[in-house]
């Protein structure tokens, strides 16, 4: 039988570090698409907290409704990529009917389990009633936009995924200025980037290569049932450490003080952004193969990625008075909490490639140990940050200490999986 689920822009042998530098790319690309995006909103939600209200929406509360799909998107990608590795087409066209039932079933139980927590949640985070319900109609259809996102990961379609992508950046760029400059609000804006989700429709092009025959094979197990477990606390510490804040600002923040946190953390969090491509490669690819020749090329990616957080944070600090500026948003407050925020996301992006490498790895401790220590870190943000100031200050001590808990883990449990035996 034909496989022809094999994407032509997927990585090679030899091709792994090409293929997450292209995706980068073109992401960053994108990313400048989506920073032109907020300099829009940032003229045209003149309104106090206005634009503050928008981000922290964006990525705070959808973000929080969509976490049960981005658990299946993690476990999902890794089995796809395990089969696809072994080249065994029959059971990877069963597994892909069997994900595809599975990720719909919990599609549906995550649109549930978003209705009825966005009350409470929006009532405890200080939400209004108006922004919470666009922000709920946008996490339910992203929700179902995830199923594209695991798809195209698992098979390693990274060439799609980037230009669904950069689609749905020119739906963001082009709906938002044409809604907000006639309805200026956040609830417009949020509009918006929900709209961007059309971009997914993509995928029907491409639905002859996805239009699969055969028995489908149920993904659980008991392997996959533990794998699912882990890949939980990997999404729940990502949320912790990269968005979690938002909510923590938008309770206790002052509307003024709103805008310009979120305009210096729009800034902050596209270091990690900007790498996160790379981190999807290396992440299906150790999914796929964790020892041999890959393992070098797995270690570049890893150290390639590394060394764009700290070169983007040098330049981003450089440039911050100019990127505030472009965002309609600067004030010395701003750019100050700028330099605070590049320090906090670059510990923020190394700690999310630890966390990647190892459950890829199937480490599965330290995955749930960086899922510990993210719950953890939002309880002392809840409890401490009740000023720009001392969020910020305690972002960075909370940041900077658990990279260096889950760095020594990493170290350890990589020179018992990888340092050679000695000969005896």
């Amino acid at each position: 039988m034909k496989n022809t689920t094999r994407d032509s822009s997927g990585p090679r042998p030899g091709g792994l570090l090409r293929s997450g530098i292209i995706f980068s790319a073109i992401s960053f690309v994108t990313g400048m698409g989506n920073l032109a995006f907020q300099g829009i909103m940032g003229r045209h939600l003149s309104g106090v907290g206005q634009y503050g209200a928008a981000n922290s929406a964006l990525g705070g509360l959808m973000t929080l409704l969509g976490l049960l799909p981005s658990v299946a998107t993690f476990a999902v990608t890794h089995y796809i990529a395990h089969f696809q590795a072994t080249g065994d087409t029959a059971r990877l066209q069963g597994l892909l009917l069997g994900c595809r039932r599975f990720l719909f079933r919990l599609t549906i139980a995550g649109s549930v389990l978003a209705v009825i927590l966005v009350k409470p949640l929006s009532n405890f985070f200080q939400y209004s009633p108006s922004l919470t319900l666009v922000t709920l109609g946008c996490a339910l259809f992203g929700l179902w936009a995830a199923l594209a996102t695991a798809l195209c990961q698992g098979l390693a379609w990274f060439k799609r995924l980037a230009l669904i992508g950069f689609l749905a950046m020119l739906l963001r760029v082009g709906f938002g200025w044409m809604v907000t400059l006639k309805w200026p609000s956040a609830e417009t804006a949020v509009l918006a980037s929900g709209f961007a989700l059309v971009a997914n429709l993509t995928l029907f092009f491409w639905r002859k290569e996805l239009s699969l025959h055969g028995t489908p094979t149920s993904p659980w197990n008991r392997e996959f049932a533990q794998y699912l477990v882990v890949s939980t606390a990997i999404v729940i510490g990502n949320f912790c450490f990269f968005q979690a804040d938002l909510l923590v600002a938008n309770k206790f923040f002052s509307r003024e003080e709103l805008d310009g946190y979120t305009a210096a953390g729009i800034l902050a969090r596209a270091l990690p952004a900007t790498v996160a491509p790379l981190l999807v490669v290396l992440f299906t690819s150790r999914s796929s193969e964790r020892r041999g020749g890959k393992l070098s090329e797995q270690l570049k990616l890893g150290a390639l990625s590394g060394i764009g957080l700290v070169l983007g944070a040098v330049g981003l600090y450089m440039l911050r008075m100019f990127c505030l500026r472009l965002l309609n948003k600067y004030t010395p407050e701003a750019a100050a909490m700028v330099g605070q925020f590049v320090v906090i996301m670059v510990f923020v992006g190394l700690l999310q490639l630890l966390a990647y490498w190892a459950l890829a790895s199937r480490w599965l401790k330290i995955s749930v140990f960086y899922g510990v220590l993210g719950v953890a870190y939002w309880l002392l943000l809840l409890a401490r940050g009740n000023t720009p100031d001392m969020l910020l200050q305690t972002m960075q001590v909370a940041t900077g200490a658990s990279f260096g808990a889950l760095l020594i883990t990493w170290l350890v449990t990589m020179l018992r999986h990888h340092w050679p035996a000695p000969q005896s």
